[in-house]
């Protein structure tokens, strides 16, 4: 499909917690704290409370703009977990942070039950891996919370997702997937002001598609909401820097998330805050004129 690169649309600024987002000043961090035992970067090092919150802690310390909270690993061929456990582990982890911080705290779901309980202990906004498919309603549910969401594009599930990397036109396809999944959520009762979109790095995506869709990120611009994305460690940097090792892609995921800014990324999700703080301070310096 043909896209307008060149066109530039003003996003209105949105305010969470205690503080506004102004997209296009700067580049946002979200960082993130998994309270599992199976992600594929640090599965079982913060899910106990206790040790989130101390992570949570420090990652606002280093510069974490939002705090995304997940209890279902999403690594590719993850075993899915039941609702109950999906709450057992967010809520009590987002409960201990809302006493102590007053950070925007994301919930990464899919799940309309674990999205509604989140907001009621404490949560800001949604970030939903399926782009509010798996749950039909997801969409509704945060339309009466009345909480931001991020809908991201993939195919399939973490089971099976990367056996659906066949595609005709990847940016088209994906592109067309989220304006679908924005006029979804509009139809829903969300304001568009209260969406980010996500093209899904690794999430049925090879190491090339992956490449290109880093290349071909301001193309997704033209859809007019603020655009997260999410490379942090991930394995085509550990193909690119030989290292089978997720902890140690710290300086390939700099050099991802400066390309990402490059293309006008408005959110970086990532691990490594204090290192990607000085990516974005660069970074808009340069491309943002900031600073």
């Amino acid at each position: 499909m043909s896209i307008d690169r060149g066109q530039k649309i003003d996003l209105l600024p949105i305010a969470v917690r205690d503080r506004t987002f102004h997209w296009g000043e700067r580049t946002y961090l979200m960082g993130i704290l998994n309270v599992t035992p199976d992600s594929f970067s640090d599965g079982g090092l913060f899910n106990r409370p206790e040790s989130a919150l101390a992570q949570a802690h420090y990652l606002v310390r280093c510069g974490a703009d939002i705090l995304d909270i997940g209890g279902q690993s999403t690594r590719p061929g993850a075993a899915e977990i039941s609702p109950e456990e999906e709450l057992n582990r967010v809520l009590p982890v987002i409960e201990a942070i809302r006493r102590e911080l007053p950070v925007p705290i994301s919930v990464d779901t899919t799940k309309a039950a674990i999205a509604y309980a989140s907001v009621k202990a404490g949560a800001d906004i949604i970030n939903d891996i399926s782009g509010a498919t798996f749950d039909p309603e997801m969409l509704p549910t945060v339309a009466e919370l009345g909480v931001p969401i991020v809908l991201m594009h993939m195919r399939g599930t973490p089971q099976t997702m990367q056996t659906m990397t066949d595609y005709q036109d990847l940016i088209g396809e994906s592109y067309q997937f989220l304006q679908a999944r924005v006029e979804a959520a509009i139809a829903s009762g969300i304001d568009k002001s209260r969406i980010i979109l996500d093209p899904g790095i690794g999430f049925a995506k090879t190491y090339d598609q992956n490449l290109e869709i880093l290349r071909r990120l301001s193309e997704f611009r033209s859809l007019g909401c603020p655009i997260l994305v999410g490379v942090s460690r991930k394995s085509f940097i550990g193909r690119i820097v030989n290292q089978t090792d997720p902890q140690a892609r710290v300086w390939g995921t700099a050099g991802a998330c400066a390309s990402a800014i490059a293309s006008g990324a408005d959110i970086l999700r990532i691990h490594d805050v204090p290192e990607m703080r000085d990516v974005c301070l660069v970074a808009d310096a340069i491309f943002r004129h900031c600073g």
